[in-house]
């Protein structure tokens, strides 16, 4: 059976333009149901990043972990949305919390509707990343991705990520590297390289070291004490003490010996 065309001409432009307006609304107010409401049965959504096409029972985890979540995080529109007859474009920008401060995303949507509903999305997107320098000189300027990368896609990566150490916590591991994290996690070695240092601001092995650290903290109960602080930061997976004391100067603002102390004297109190 052939399907049957999509409506199109200049009568279908007022529907269209509503309904991506009301689309990008709902991303803008983190309206996870609204979202989905305007989503065809039949939609496709097409992420360029990964070269794969999401169906509608795909999208609602998709959408979820996606849409901003933290203070300062936002979507706003970067040019108005241009309709015409059943498609539409819209350009955006994604603003998302770094290890150094905010990073921007610009980003483009082809869209179809098809009865009031978005049936097809086509997703192109480009990583700026806003420098924290003065304003003067070359450090100003903002670097321009060349993977292509999605600030929704790279929204996914991270919580895969996060989701990745929190299970299986291979932290653990002493050796832990780079290449295992990227294979056990679903992505390639680059695709998290550039997760870390571009958007989060942390080398790998500051990520992996804070991971390890809040690990120790976490079953740090009142009966530790500082003669035991080395061998737990062993089994926490640190293989250098010096690296395990600078993470937890870092983190703490304390020597480890100093925050028991005070560990100590809290629970008295």
């Amino acid at each position: 059976m052939i399907p049957s065309p999509i409506p199109d001409g200049p009568e279908q432009t007022p529907i269209t333009a509503a309904t991506v307006l009301r689309y990008h609304l709902c991303w803008k107010h983190r309206d996870l149901d609204g979202v989905m409401a305007l989503y065809h049965p039949d939609v496709e959504y097409h992420d360029f990043f990964q070269n794969r096409v999401l169906n509608y029972q795909a999208l609602r985890d998709y959408v979820r972990v996606c849409l901003p979540h933290e203070a300062g995080e936002d979507i706003v529109h970067s040019d108005r949305i241009r309709v015409d007859g059943c498609t539409a474009f819209i350009q955006y920008q994604v603003t998302v919390q770094g290890g150094d401060g905010p990073a921007a995303f610009q980003s483009s949507e082809a869209i179809t509707v098809k009865d009031g509903l978005i049936w097809r999305v086509n997703e192109y997107a480009t990583l700026v990343r806003q420098s924290t320098q003065g304003l003067s000189g070359a450090s100003s300027r903002p670097a321009t991705s060349r993977l292509g990368l999605s600030p929704r896609q790279l929204s996914t990566m991270a919580q895969d990520l996060e989701h990745y150490f929190q299970r299986q916590r291979p932290y653990l591991d002493p050796e832990l590297d780079l290449q295992r994290v990227a294979k056990e996690s679903g992505y390639s070695r680059n695709q998290i390289s550039y997760l870390l240092n571009q958007v989060l601001g942390q080398s790998f092995y500051r990520y992996v070291n804070q991971a390890r650290l809040q690990h120790l903290l976490a079953g740090l109960d009142d009966d530790s004490v500082a003669s035991t602080m080395d061998e737990l930061a062993f089994s926490a997976g640190f293989n250098s003490l010096s690296a395990f004391y600078k993470a937890f100067r870092e983190h703490t603002g304390l020597s480890p010996k100093a925050y028991v102390k005070q560990v100590s004297l809290r629970a008295r109190t």
